[in-house]
């Protein structure tokens, strides 16, 4: 089994033009045939054996393009799923213009937080995917969903994930619910995640960006406590040991990138990672793929808890 891709584009409601389109890649598992249709177009049929596949949405960080995913999409699509990575450009804070996960700050204050979405992306792309052309036409389950969200990506998918019905996993690196004072919050608030489905929380022991961040939170320096653990302890359901964190030994808050641009975004935050990043990758994308298989194809356990065996895992809690 090959992997390919195809681009597409979602429009995005109440967004101005032109920052109003965000530009997708959808990653599949293909079958070359050798056709002169593949010579002459280099587009490859999906491949239909285990279709319809299920589809999982990657939502990025700020100012963090989507071929810093790639890696993880073509992962994914290796084993059988429809990975979607995707840039829009568009409203950031402050009046700025960035690649954005699509964070809806209205929606987070505390007069409307959890009546509904804070990101206008992702049920955009949901909705472009179901009229996609092409190679995956017809064989995508839409009713079977992951998302994943690095930082302020993974913010919006756990402030807005059980708004979306087709959502059943969501994974999460380098991110928590805790809220910024300025939105109206009393200091040190943690948000209750609006997910009514397992959750995997991600992050590394040498996250300097969720630390170089804090200060917005409103919290005593001395006193305060990890937003991560934080957020799992506080925020995340019961979900009878389906949701799970995971720390990965040395890694930091670009674990889950590669490779790292340091010309955008802020790395420049971060503390240097203390283990080999393939290897932190590696453990990440089979711990990924099993919870996702466990929620999205009904797979067993084992693998998961194989995948969390790793030595590159340096902590695991479930709840």
């Amino acid at each position: 089994m090959g992997v390919r891709s195809v681009w597409w584009a979602a429009a995005i409601p109440g967004a101005e033009a032109p920052f109003d389109t965000a530009h997708l890649r959808v990653f599949y598992p293909a079958t070359p045939t050798g056709s002169d249709a593949e010579r002459l177009s280099g587009v490859f049929p999906a491949d239909p054996a285990q279709a319809p596949y299920p589809v999982v949405v990657i939502v990025s960080g700020v100012n963090v393009g989507q071929e810093a995913y790639r890696w993880l999409a073509v992962e994914l699509a290796s084993r059988g799923y429809v990975a979607v990575t995707y840039d829009w450009v568009g409203e950031l804070f402050g009046g700025l213009k960035g690649i954005t996960p699509g964070v809806e700050l209205a929606a987070a204050r505390p007069d409307a937080y959890g009546t509904r979405a804070t990101t206008p992306s992702v049920p955009a792309i949901l909705s472009a995917l179901a009229d996609i052309s092409g190679p995956v036409a017809g064989l995508l389950d839409l009713g079977s969903v992951g998302l994943i969200g690095h930082s302020a990506g993974g913010t919006v998918i756990l402030q807005s994930a059980r708004f979306f019905p087709s959502v059943k996993a969501v994974a999460a690196y380098g991110t928590h619910t805790m809220v910024a004072t300025m939105l109206g919050w009393p200091a040190g608030t943690v948000l209750p995640a609006q997910v009514d489905c397992p959750v995997l929380l991600m992050n590394g022991e040498n996250d300097g960006v969720i630390n170089g961040s804090a200060d917005r939170y409103g919290e005593d320096v001395a006193t305060r406590r990890d937003p991560i653990s934080r957020t799992f302890d506080e925020a995340l359901p019961e979900a009878g040991g389906d949701t799970v964190q995971v720390t990965f030994a040395g890694a930091n808050h670009f674990g889950i990138v590669h490779p790292v641009d340091e010309t955008a975004a802020r790395a420049f935050l971060d503390l240097p990672h203390a283990t080999d990043p393939a290897a932190t990758r590696a453990a990440l994308a089979d711990v990924t793929a099993a919870f996702l298989d466990i929620h999205l194809r009904g797979a067993s356990r084992d693998a998961l808890d194989k995948a969390l065996q790793s030595p590159d895992i340096a902590g695991i809690r479930r709840r």
